[in-house]
């Protein structure tokens, strides 16, 4: 419009959605988060970057939620005006906070997961830095030395200890480790991360998403793939393949343990006896 090229009258009639202030997309592309942080890039300010679960996102970490805005960080002495689909935060960005994926700025992966560290809720929290500890061979020293260069009066700083406390490599996806945390939080020891199980043959049975070695307990999550017909048969013989090398597999889906957490726990307790 500003080039002359169209009026606003023809915007506005045109097969077009709006995204964000004088950014539009036809509206035959589906908005989908990725969409929405490349039209982001388009007024994002030199200095600013894409950070939070945005960048998570770009670093390979599946942490966003359904529907999730767009997450920026903009140095204090600069400014972008609020608007929906769009979470700005006002922080300090150092020379190396920032490095560039898909072209575009981006929090790196420490800083991404001290950010996200500090800013979310624990168990949401744990999630995230799971996820970047697994998607981009970090490791929880890295975020805590982080902190402790000159940061331990950020806001937030002071959950740090617990989110890492909490924290591991090797989870595959954010309801891997969901269980885990129902199991720790309730006081049960920490189980290994997909444990890979052998027959005394030395043929591979399975890789369990959580076990406890010395109980031979493993602890599975089943998401909807998993009730396929198909996927259903090869979960049965699995767990045929488990038994008869000595393992007990116990399988929670996504309600047992989003709500009936104290359930898992105390099937867990009682097959460790703990």
């Amino acid at each position: 419009m500003r080039q002359g090229l169209l009026t606003k009258r023809q915007l506005m009639s045109s097969p077009c959605q709006r995204l964000f202030r004088d950014i539009y997309v036809h509206v035959d592309v589906a908005v989908t988060h990725t969409v929405l942080r490349r039209a982001v890039e388009l007024f994002l300010p030199p200095g600013a970057a894409i950070s939070g679960a945005s960048a998570a996102h770009l670093h390979g970490a599946n942490v966003l939620k359904l529907d999730a805005p767009v997450e920026v960080t903009v140095p204090p002495q600069l400014w972008i005006a609020k608007q929906p689909r769009l979470t700005v935060r006002y922080s300090e960005l150092r020379a190396g906070d920032v490095d560039s994926r898909a072209g575009v700025p981006t929090t790196t992966p420490v800083r991404t997961g001290f950010d996200l560290a500090r800013w979310s809720s624990l168990e949401d929290a744990v999630v995230s830095v799971d996820a970047l500890l697994t998607s981009c061979g970090l490791r929880i020293e890295e975020i805590a030395n982080y902190a402790n260069d000159g940061r331990s009066c950020w806001r937030g700083v002071g959950r740090l200890a617990r989110v890492l406390s909490l924290a591991a490599a090797g989870a595959e996806s954010p309801m891997e480790t969901r269980p885990r945390l129902v199991l720790v939080r309730a006081g049960l020891p920490a189980p290994a991360l997909q444990f890979a199980v052998w027959a005394a043959n030395g043929t591979p049975v399975a890789r369990l998403d959580l076990a406890y070695v010395h109980t031979r307990l493993g602890i599975e999550y089943d998401g909807e793939c998993h009730w396929e017909p198909r996927a259903v048969r090869k979960d049965l013989l699995r767990q045929n393949a488990l038994r008869a090398v000595g393992w007990t597999v116990l399988r929670f889906t996504a309600d047992d343990v989003l709500r009936h957490p104290g359930r898992v726990v105390a099937q867990v307790r009682s097959a460790l006896r703990y």
